[in-house]
């Protein structure tokens, strides 16, 4: 990603976000969610290159410093939550991506983040159904949200997916851990039996 238009088409894409340019100067346009017209995106061009500044979880902040040269303190905004990403072509794609839905995600009331926050509750050598996460997240009717947010888990290192399966205990198809039988063999690390493809949720679904 080196344009500011593949940087704004990638931000319109979140639900309720829009555009705006809010100053005298054309060269700063936003990308605001329509929940609270907070900005999650700001893009201008400096020094050569267009710049992108997103929100940062504040324990994050320096992780994505840390990882590449051209993601520094947000430019013009507070340092602690703001960071800027130069469009030099050193960062990838999809960490450009991440990046961007984890800004729209922290300033959004997204479906997403309560998601994964659900997610990150159940307990080390348990499962928990669709519904279950669903119903933990606020409302138990988006178990088909909690599928869709799973297969984009943005951070599978710390929201355990393989955890979640159907209401009969079922395991997820073979693409979305990392290949055949990825989601038994993390689920049996944990001391989770599985047979046939299944958890028996008598004894190793979560109880909250």
């Amino acid at each position: 990603m080196k344009t500011r238009e593949e940087a704004l088409e990638y931000g319109l894409s979140f639900p309720g976000a829009y555009q705006d340019a809010p100053f005298r100067d054309e060269n700063w346009q936003l990308v605001r969610y329509k929940g609270n017209s907070r900005a999650f995106l700001w893009t201008y061009e400096r020094d050569g290159y267009v710049n992108l500044n997103v929100k940062v979880d504040p324990g994050k902040a320096g992780f994505w410093r840390d990882i590449y040269a051209s993601v520094v303190p947000g430019y013009h905004q507070n340092k602690e939550h703001w960071n800027t990403i130069i469009l030099d072509g050193t960062v990838p794609d999809k960490d450009v991506r991440l990046m961007i839905a984890e800004s729209y995600d922290l300033i959004s009331d997204s479906p997403s983040r309560r998601i994964y926050e659900a997610v990150m509750k159940i307990p080390y050598g348990h499962v928990a159904t669709y519904a279950q996460v669903a119903e933990a997240a606020g409302d138990r009717k988006m178990a088909r949200a909690v599928g869709n947010a799973l297969h984009k888990n943005p951070d599978p290192d710390n929201i355990p997916c393989y955890r979640v399966v159907n209401s009969k205990g079922e395991l997820a198809g073979e693409f979305a851990f990392g290949g055949s039988g990825r989601q038994a063999e993390l689920l049996e690390a944990e001391g989770v039996s599985v047979g046939n493809g299944k958890v028996d949720l008598e004894k190793f679904q979560w109880r909250h």
